[in-house]
């Protein structure tokens, strides 16, 4: 009996739902863009900055402390 209930309740609620008037139209705004045929170019001037760039090569350096992080699940289980 229970499974007949519910079956009327979900196919009077699918009924429903298909019987809604959802045919309204929406109108969307169009907006003309026009198109550029000129161009200006400006002149680029550049700079020869010859800058050093340092790498430190430590073995307890702060990179490696945060790339070599494990947590307690990365530890093995004993049986």
């Amino acid at each position: 009996m229970k499974t007949l209930i519910t079956l009327i309740f979900v196919l009077f609620i699918g009924i429903t739902a298909q019987a809604q008037d959802t045919t309204s139209e929406v109108k969307v705004a169009t907006i003309e863009m026009g198109i550029v045929t000129e161009t200006v170019e400006e002149g680029v001037s550049f700079e020869n900055n010859t800058e050093v760039a340092r790498l430190y090569k430590r073995s307890n350096t702060k990179v490696k402390k945060a790339l070599s992080f494990t947590t307690k699940r990365n530890r093995a289980k004993l049986a």
